[in-house]
């Protein structure tokens, strides 16, 4: 059998962000061996229970295979720790994944010169503002721009670097066939196109309240450090920061406002050690003589480099937004379906009272009684299940 189907097999019978690397280690990183080992020997390693044991030399080869096929016949590639294109640097964390599905170009995972770029979904006009210019600058001095594929400032990033021709890597927690946040589709598709969108899950896994954070500590170590731009007190973007630090990596922050909540992640980063970036040339500053060589033109950016560059993204923005404002004679359809009972009760408020007008985050959470905390969750979940749709200004839709 291909090696290949080995890994799959091992991905899915021990789950993705396992503790795996004592035993793929001791097995000299051959998951042939380990799926015809005895359970008993595997078991005398002392890494897992004898149960958990039991449970892995189980799993179904044929479920591999089926996983396989599909990444196949979809077109997708398939990265493995023995590929050539496995990062050295995900050997090194704890729980490795084993199998890397990708669309795109794969040898954009070998530069070692990456970046990830962070922060909050429903970010500030200033903060993606500040997350395209930095990775726009970055990725104009040769840094590839890692982040998970999301809205706001996730999409910033992977278009900033995109917009000065450099490359982007999109890490999904979701198979890469699934209908995960579709109005972001045609972006992952350019994405494809000038680097890689890649994912651990198996190609039609859905999203999940787990499945992301588990995925971050492959945006993490992908990357030299982590540049978290905006972030709440309790936003993911601080697991991918904290992940960082327990990789070694670098963490850097943007100041933000101190009255604002959607700052206070990021401002208490800086006041633990984080970095703090105010312009493109702390990143190059921390890089400079390791990698010298991987730098494309070493002269330093002027200090309003930032400035002048969020600024046209800012106009840029609200050209858009003005663009595309309801008119005013528009009225609700009754588009409404059947609440599907499966969601949570914040989302099933929420969902009754959308419709086809784009409706404002802050009029979602006052008209419906919740918190914002309780709100951005249940969009986050009406979006999963493609119940509700993001628009520009922090609006959403019923889908």
């Amino acid at each position: 059998m291909n090696d290949t189907l080995y890994w799959i097999w091992l991905s899915e019978a021990l789950g993705q962000g396992e503790n795996c690397l004592p035993l793929v280690s001791y097995y000299n990183w051959d998951a042939k061996k380990i799926y015809e080992a005895d359970v008993r020997d595997v078991f005398a390693l002392g890494v897992y229970t004898l149960a958990k044991v039991r449970k892995l030399k189980s799993y179904p080869i044929e479920n591999a295979e089926k996983s396989m096929k599909e990444a196949l016949d979809a077109g997708m590639k398939i990265i493995t720790p023995k590929s050539e294109y496995y990062p050295e640097s995900l050997k090194r964390i704890d729980t490795p994944p084993l199998v890397l599905y990708l669309y795109g170009d794969e040898k954009v995972l070998l530069n070692e010169l990456s970046i990830s770029v962070v922060g909050a979904r429903e970010a500030s006009d200033y903060g993606c503002a500040v997350a395209k210019a930095l990775s726009s600058a970055l990725a104009s001095k040769g840094f590839t721009i890692v982040s998970g594929g999301a809205r706001g400032i996730d999409s910033e990033s992977h278009f900033g670097a995109m917009e000065e021709g450099g490359q982007t890597v999109c890490v999904l927690g979701c198979g890469l066939n699934t209908k995960y946040l579709m109005e972001l589709q045609v972006m992952r598709e350019k994405i494809a196109q000038n680097g890689a969108v890649i994912s651990e899950y198996p190609p039609k896994t859905s999203a999940s309240r787990v499945s992301f954070p588990i995925r971050n500590r492959i945006i993490s170590a992908l990357s030299l450090g982590t540049i978290v731009v905006e972030a709440g007190e309790r936003s993911g973007s601080l697991i991918t920061a904290r992940l960082a630090l327990e990789q070694g990596k670098d963490v850097f922050a943007v100041p933000g406002d101190l009255v604002h909540s959607s700052f206070l992640g990021t401002n208490k980063l800086i006041r633990d050690g984080a970095i703090a970036v105010f312009s493109p040339n702390d990143i190059l500053e921390e890089y400079y003589s390791s990698y010298y060589d991987k730098i494309i033109d070493k002269t330093p950016f002027p200090d309003d480099e930032i400035v002048k560059r969020a600024q046209k993204y800012l106009n840029s923005a609200r050209e858009t937004v003005q663009n595309t404002q309801p008119a005013q004679n528009h009225t609700e359809k009754a588009v409404k379906k059947e609440t599907p009972s499966f969601l949570t009760d914040e989302a099933k408020k929420i969902y009754e009272f959308l419709t086809d007008v784009p409706q404002h985050v802050d009029l979602i959470c006052e008209k419906c009684g919740l918190t914002m905390a309780e709100t951005l969750s249940a969009l986050t979940e009406l979006e999963v299940y493609g119940l509700a749709g993001a628009q520009s200004g922090r609006r959403y839709t019923i889908k």
